[in-house]
């Protein structure tokens, strides 16, 4: 398993196939992923889950049901 590093920088390039990811972590080496259209609205959905705590709030009334 990779080894947990703290997030330095990133940054997003739109290509012709979708998109370029750079990330970088505190004292380690960059990395760069392709990502599909598909993948970024799946990132993108997360994200706000994340954010927002949709997610959560369904899985306590789900929780409220029994």
């Amino acid at each position: 398993m990779a080894k947990l590093q703290p997030l330095e920088t990133f940054s997003l390039q739109e290509t012709e196939d979708g998109y370029r990811l750079l990330v970088s972590a505190v004292g380690g080496d960059n990395i760069y992923v392709s990502i599909t259209s598909e993948q970024m609205d799946e990132i993108i959905d997360s994200l706000d889950t994340a954010l927002t705590g949709e997610e959560e709030a369904a899985g306590e009334d789900f929780d409220d049901a029994d």
